[in-house]
C-alpha cells in the first residue's frame, strides 16, 4: 500500500514539473512538488557532493522552483497562499517559547530548598504563635514570610529584566531584498518563506538556506558554520560540480547573487545546529558551596534548638523537685505551658539559624552586579555566570576582533625597490600607477561608510587594506576599476584560491590603456607571488631582472614580516601581446597567466591590536588567569601576535598547531597544559577539545559514552591515547577539580565550546545568534578588556557573599549561644520574638543590602582565583568570627548577669533586657564595618563609597532608636536615657579597635592551598595576593574611626564608671558562685 502511494506521489511530481496546475486536483495527496523531508535530505551538513547530485537529479534550480510553485526570476507569484506555505515549510525564525510572565517567574522562584524550609518554619511559627500568644505571636511567622517574599520578588524581577534585555538584543530588525511577482521589495528576514527569491550583494549575511540561481564571481565565507577561514566559491553550473548551496548565517564576500530559499528557521543548517545544543544548567562552584553552607547552618541550628528544648525541660523538671509550684510563677505553673514555651523558643532558634538572608544576599549581589555590568558592555544571560567568571583560571580567547581590531592596515612595504617602514608608498609615476591599477581591478571588495561616517570594508578585509593604500597614493580605486575592468571585452577575474594562494586579473590594454596589449595583475601570499616573478619594478618605473641576491633579500623580508605578525602580500604584473592567449581564451586558466611576473610590491598588513588589550592581558595574568589564544593563523604569526599581546612567553610558554594538538594523548596534553598559551591553525573542534580537557565538563562518563564519541576506535586499546580522554582518568589526575574556563566565540561552530566552558563569552557585534544563545555572557563591544571587567565584577560578587557570611555567622553564633545559655541557666531569653525579628532583619535583609552591593575595586585583580574545592570561609574569616563572637558573648553574658546592677535597673525587667538588646544591636552595626574586609586590611573606611551601605547603617540606627524609645508593649522595650544610650553604643563600638588588633593575630595570610590559577613569571614575582597601600588621608581616616575615637570613648566611660564597674564585676562573680553552690546542693 505504501509503495503504491509513493509511486503515485512520484508520478504527481513528474506531472507537476510539466504542469503545476495538476496539483489543484490532488492537494490532499501532495501540496507541493517536493516535501520538506526531501528538501532536508538534499540539504545535509557535510555532504555537499551528495546534496548537489540530488539537486542535479531533480533538474536543477529551475525545476526545483516549479516544484515549490515559484520562479527563479519572478519569485513567488501574487495570490500565493503564504500561510499555507509557512505551514508546510516553516517560518524563518527559531521556535522559541513565549516569555514567562513576571508572575510565572515569581512562582518559579519558590523552587528553592531554603525558601521551602523557611515557609514551613513560618507556618509552624504562626501556628504556635497564635496558640501561645494570640496578640503578638503571629509577628515572627509573618516576618519570615515577608523575608521569603522579598527574595522571591527580587529574583523574579531580576530574571524578568534579564530575559527582556536579551530578547531585545535578538529582536534587531534585518531587512533583505526579495523578488515577489517580479517586483523587488525590502522585507524583514523573518518574513522569508521557502520559494522566495533573495538578492544578495557582497557583505550581506545570507538569511536562509538557498540555491544560487544567478551569480557573478560569488564567494562566501562559511567560517561561522564550518570553521574554515577561506572563502568558498559558488556557482550555478551544478552539473559541472560547482557548489550552488548558500547557507544561512554565512556572509557573501564577493560578487552578486540571486538565491531561491529552500530551508528556513529550524529546518536550515543553522537551525539544526542550534536545536542540537543541550541546555542543561548546573550549579556553579559558589552555589554548591552555599548550598552546603546553608545545610550546615540549618543542621547546627536544629541541633541547638533541640539542645535548648532538652535543657529547658531538664531545668523545669529539676526545679520542680525542690521548689513548690506556687513559687515558680505563672510561666511554669503547668507542664503543658512549659513544653509549649520551650517549643516556641526552639522554633525561634531555628528561625534565627536558617539563613534566609543567604539566597537574598546572592540574589541582591547578582542583580546589582548584572545591572552595573551591562554598563561595562557585559550582558549577563545566565545569572550564575557572573560569580563563576570571578574564579576563572583560564580564558581561551579568539584573536580577530577580540584581541585585534579586525581592521587590516598596510604598515610596512617594499614598493618598486624602495622600503617603507610606515606603510606609506614612496613611489610615483609609472610604478605607482601599476600598483594602484593592479589593486583596483584585481579585487571584489569595496569601501563604504558606516553609520558614524567611518570607513568600512565590504568584502575581504585584506583587500580593503590594499584599497586604502590606493587612497594613500592619491588615486581613486573605483574610477580605475570602472575604466580598466570591462568583462564585455573579455577581461577576466580569477578569484582567490586557497590552493593557489593568489588572485589574478586579466585586462585588455596595457598600462595607460594601450589597446594593443594585455596586462595580468596577480596578488597573493608574498612567497608564492615572488616564486612566480623573474623581474622587478624600480622606483623609476624600469623593469629589471631579480638577481639571486635580490631574491634572498626579499625572502628575508617576507620572513621578517611573518615574525612581526604581519601578513605579507605580493603584488605583481605582466604585459603581453593579445596573440599570446587569444587562441585559448575560453579555456584559460590562471596558471596560464601566473608566470614570468614583474614584482611591483610586497606589503606587510597588520590587524592592529586593540589599544587596551596589552593592559587587559596583563591584568588577567596578575589576577592569576592564564590567557590562551586560539586562532586559525599559522604558528609563526600566532606566536608573534600572542607575544605582542603579552600572552605568549617565549621562554616558558608552549605554542601548538591544531594537527599536532589533535594527535596528542591525554597524558601528553596534560603535561603541557599549564604552559600551553597558543593554539594555532586550530578549528572550533580543537577549541572544544581544549576546553573539555581543561574543565572536564563534556568528557565521556563511561565506556558507552566514549564508544559513542569514538565509534571507529577500540575502548581497550585507544581510551588512553585519544583526546579528550574520559572522566575517571581525568578526575584521577586532578585533585583540585580542574580549571574554571571562560571561552570566547562568535561563530555558529563555536557553540559547543561556549556551552562546554564554565562561562561562554559570545561577541555582541560580530557574534551569530547561535553563538549568543550558547553563551552565558554577551560581550557587547567585542573587546577583551570588557572580559576583564566581567572577572572584576564576578570576584566582587564572590567576595560580597563572603563578607555577608562573615557578618551573618557572627550574629548567628552570638544569638544562638546567648539564647541557649540563658535557657540552660533558667533565665528568660533576653531577646524576645520581636527583638529576634529585628535582629534577623539586620542580619539578613539589611546586611544583604549593605554588603551585597559593595562595588569592586582593582585590588580584587591582585589575587589569584580560588580553587573549585576551596573553603567558602577561610581561616582569616573564622578568626574574625571567633574573636568577635567571643567578645560579644562575654559582653552580653556580663550584661545579662550583672548589667542590671551596673545600670541600676531591676534584674530581668524589660529595661534590663532592652539594654542587652541595644548593646547587641550596636555590636552588629559596628561589626558590619569590620565585615567589609575579609582579608587583613584593617582600614574600615577604605573604599567606603557605597551609598547603599551608608544608607542601611543610617536606617538601622534610626529604626533601632524608634524601636527602643517608642516600641512599648509591642516590642516589650523601655526607653533608655542618654547615659544608657551612650554606654551601650560604646560597648558596640569596641568591636572596631578589637577588629584592628585581631588582624595582627595569626593567620596573617590566606592559605596558598585555597588559590588556583596562573603564577606570572614577570612583573609580580608571583605575589598576586597583595593589596595596594593606603593613601595618607585614607590611613588617617581609618585610624581615627577604627581606633582613636572608639578607644577614647571607652577610656572616658571607664574612668567615669570605674567604681560602679568594679562593684558590678564583684556582684556578677558572687552571683555565679551562688548559682554554682545551688546546683551542687540540688544534685
Amino acid at each position: 500500500m505504501a509503495s503504491r502511494r509513493q509511486t503515485r506521489q512520484h508520478s504527481l511530481r513528474k506531472q507537476f514539473v510539466r504542469e503545476p496546475s495538476v496539483l489543484a486536483h490532488h492537494s490532499a495527496v501532495l501540496i507541493y512538488g517536493i516535501s520538506p523531508r526531501e528538501i532536508l535530505h538534499m540539504n545535509q551538513d557535510g555532504l555537499t557532493e551528495q546534496n548537489l547530485k540530488e539537486l542535479n537529479d531533480l533538474g536543477g534550480a529551475d525545476k526545483l522552483a516549479k516544484m515549490l510553485r515559484s520562479d527563479v526570476t519572478q519569485g513567488l507569484p501574487n495570490g500565493d497562499n503564504l500561510e499555507e506555505r509557512a505551514t508546510e515549510f516553516g517560518h524563518n525564525w527559531m521556535p522559541v517559547p513565549d516569555p514567562k510572565t513576571w508572575v510565572q517567574l515569581f512562582i518559579d522562584s519558590f523552587d528553592d530548598t531554603t525558601l521551602i524550609i523557611l515557609i514551613v518554619s513560618a507556618i509552624v511559627s504562626l501556628a504556635v504563635g497564635f496558640y501561645s500568644d494570640p496578640k503578638s505571636g503571629w509577628i515572627e511567622g509573618v516576618a519570615i514570610l515577608c523575608a521569603v517574599l522579598v527574595v522571591a520578588v527580587v529574583t523574579a524581577t531580576n530574571d524578568y529584566s534579564k530575559d527582556k534585555q536579551f530578547r531585545a538584543l535578538n529582536a534587531v530588525k534585518d531587512d533583505v531584498k526579495v523578488v515577489r511577482a517580479g517586483e523587488i521589495r525590502e522585507m524583514s528576514t523573518r518574513q522569508l518563506l521557502v520559494g522566495d527569491v533573495v538578492l544578495l550583494e557582497a557583505g550581506d549575511k545570507i538569511p536562509a538556506d538557498g540555491v544560487l540561481t544567478l551569480g557573478d564571481d560569488v564567494t562566501v565565507n562559511e567560517s561561522s558554520l564550518t570553521g574554515e577561514a577561506e572563502d568558498v566559491r559558488k556557482g550555478v553550473k551544478i552539473g559541472e560540480g560547482e557548489d550552488a548551496f548558500l547557507l544561512s548565517g554565512c556572509t557573501l564576500t564577493s560578487g552578486r547573487a540571486s538565491m531561491m530559499v529552500v530551508a528556513v528557521g529550524a529546518e536550515s543548517r543553522w537551525g539544526r545546529i542550534k536545536a542540537k545544543l543541550q541546555d542543561e544548567p548546573s550549579d556553579t562552584p559558589l552555589q554548591e558551596k552555599l548550598d552546603a553552607m546553608a545545610a550546615t547552618i540549618g543542621y547546627v541550628g536544629m541541633a541547638c534548638a533541640a539542645a535548648t528544648f532538652v535543657a529547658t525541660m531538664c531545668v523545669y523538671f529539676t526545679t520542680h523537685r525542690v521548689v513548690e509550684s506556687a513559687q515558680l510563677g505563672e510561666r511554669v505553673d503547668t507542664l503543658f505551658e512549659n513544653v509549649l514555651h520551650s517549643f516556641v523558643l526552639s522554633v525561634t532558634i531555628v528561625v534565627v539559624a536558617v539563613p534566609e538572608g543567604l539566597p537574598l544576599a546572592v540574589t541582591i549581589s547578582l542583580a546589582y552586579s548584572t545591572s552595573k555590568m551591562l554598563r561595562d558592555n557585559n550582558l549577563i544571560r545566565v545569572l550564575a555566570a557572573c560569580e563563576t567568571m570571578g574564579n576563572a583560571t583560564t580564558i581561551c580567547s579568539d584573536k580577530t576582533g577580540t584581541l585585534t581590531e579586525n581592521r587590516m592596515t598596510v604598515v610596512e612595504g617594499w614598493f618598486a625597490g624602495e622600503h617603507s617602514a610606515n606603510g606609506f608608498p614612496n613611489v610615483a609615476g609609472v610604478a605607482a600607477d601599476s600598483i594602484c591599477e593592479g589593486i583596483s581591478v584585481n579585487t571584489t571588495a569595496r569601501l563604504t561608510k558606516d553609520g558614524e561616517g567611518a570607513t568600512a570594508v565590504v568584502g575581504n578585509k585584506t583587500e580593503g587594506a590594499l584599497l586604502a593604500l590606493v587612497g594613500k597614493l592619491e588615486q581613486n580605486y573605483w574610477e580605475l576599476r570602472v575604466q580598466r575592468m570591462n568583462p564585455g571585452r573579455g577581461d577576466r577575474l580569477f578569484p582567490f584560491s586557497s590552493h593557489r594562494k593568489r588572485m589574478t586579473a586579466l585586462i585588455h590594454g596595457g598600462v595607460g590603456g594601450d589597446p594593443d596589449g594585455q596586462r595580468v595583475y596577480s596578488k597573493g601570499a608574498a612567497e608564492i607571488v615572488l616564486a612566480s616573478c623573474t623581474h622587478q619594478t624600480t622606483a623609476s618605473g624600469e623593469v629589471v631582472p631579480i638577481t639571486p641576491r635580490d631574491r634572498k633579500a626579499l625572502v628575508e623580508l617576507i620572513e621578517t614580516y611573518g615574525d612581526s605578525a604581519l601578513r605579507a602580500v605580493g603584488l605583481a604584473h605582466r604585459d603581453m601581446p593579445t596573440t599570446e592567449i587569444s587562441a585559448r581564451t575560453e579555456n584559460l586558466t590562471p596558471e596560464d597567466l601566473e608566470h614570468d611576473l614583474v614584482l611591483d610590491a610586497i606589503v606587510g598588513i597588520k590587524d592592529p591590536l586593540r589599544e587596551d588589550v596589552k593592559y587587559a592581558v596583563k591584568q588577567c595574568q596578575v589576577a592569576g588567569i592564564m590567557v590562551r589564544m586560539v586562532t586559525g593563523d599559522n604558528i609563526a604569526t600566532a606566536k608573534a601576535i600572542a607575544t605582542e599581546c603579552g600572552i605568549f612567553d617565549p621562554g616558558y610558554g608552549v605554542a601548538l598547531e591544531g594537527p599536532a594538538f589533535r594527535k596528542m594523548t591525554p597524558a601528553q596534553l596534560d603535561d603541557i597544559l599549564p604552559r600551553l598559551q597558543v593554539l594555532a591553525r586550530s578549528s572550533p573542534d580543537d577549541k572544544h577539545l581544549l576546553v573539555t580537557r581543561l574543565n572536564g565538563t563534556a568528557l565521556p562518563r563511561d565506556r558507552s559514552e566514549w564508544e559513542e564519541l569514538h565509534p571507529e576506535l577500540d575502548w581497550n586499546v585507544d581510551r588512553d591515547r585519544t583526546l579528550p580522554g574520559y572522566w575517571d582518568e581525568w578526575v584521577a589526575s586532578r585533585a583540585d577539580g580542574g580549571e574554571v574556563v571562560g571561552a570566547t566565540g562568535d561563530g555558529t561552530n563555536d557553540a559547543p565550546a561556549l556551552k562546554t566552558a564554565d562561562v561562554g563569552l559570545s561577541m555582541g557585534l560580530s557574534g551569530t545568534d547561535v553563538a549568543k544563545d550558547a553563551s552565558d555572557i554577551v560581550i557587547m563591544d567585542d573587546r577583551f578588556s570588557s572580559i576583564v571587567k566581567a572577572v572584576l565584577w564576578g570576584r566582587s560578587v564572590f567576595d560580597n557573599i563572603r563578607k555577608f557570611l562573615q557578618f551573618q555567622l557572627t550574629v548567628n553564633v552570638v544569638a544562638l549561644t546567648l539564647t541557649f545559655l540563658s535557657a540552660v541557666s533558667g533565665y528568660e531569653p533576653p531577646l524576645n520574638a520581636v527583638m529576634m525579628l529585628w535582629v534577623n532583619l539586620i542580619m539578613d535583609t539589611m546586611g544583604a543590602l549593605a554588603l551585597g552591593t559593595e562595588p569592586p575595586t582593582l585590588a580584587l585583580l591582585r589575587r589569584r582565583p580560588y580553587k573549585r574545592n576551596s573553603s567558602l570561609i577561610n581561616r582569616i574569616m573564622w578568626r574574625h568570627i571567633a574573636v568577635q563572637a567571643v567578645y560579644q558573648l562575654v559582653l552580653l553574658t556580663w550584661l545579662l548577669l550583672a548589667g542590671a546592677e551596673f545600670f541600676g535597673v531591676p534584674d530581668g525587667s524589660p529595661k534590663h533586657f532592652t539594654i542587652v538588646f541595644n548593646a547587641f544591636v550596636f555590636c552588629q552595626i559596628f561589626n558590619e564595618f569590620n565585615a567589609r574586609s575579609i582579608t587583613n586590611g584593617w582600614n574600615i573606611v577604605k573604599g567606603l563609597k557605597n551609598p547603599m551601605f551608608l544608607g542601611v547603617i543610617v536606617f538601622t540606627v534610626l529604626a533601632q532608636f524608634l524601636i527602643v524609645q517608642e516600641g512599648g508593649s509591642f516590642t516589650r522595650t523601655e526607653d533608655l536615657n542618654s547615659e544608657e544610650w551612650a554606654t551601650t553604643i560604646l560597648m558596640g563600638a569596641a568591636v572596631l579597635p578589637l577588629g584592628v588588633v585581631m588582624r595582627f593575630l595569626p593567620p596573617s595570610i590566606e592559605g596558598e592551598r585555597n588559590f588556583a590559577g596562573y603564577k606570572p613569571r614577570h612583573g609580580t614575582n608571583g605575589k598576586t595576593n597583595g593589596a595596594p597601600k593606603d593613601s595618607a588621608g585614607t590611613f588617617l581616616a581609618g585610624a581615627l574611626v577604627s581606633v582613636v575615637l572608639p578607644l577614647a570613648g571607652i577610656a572616658y566611660f571607664i574612668v567615669l564608671n570605674l567604681q560602679q564597674f568594679a562593684e558590678a564585676v564583684s556582684s556578677a562573680a558572687a552571683a555565679a558562685a551562688a548559682a554554682a553552690g545551688s546546683v551542687e546542693a540540688d544534685l
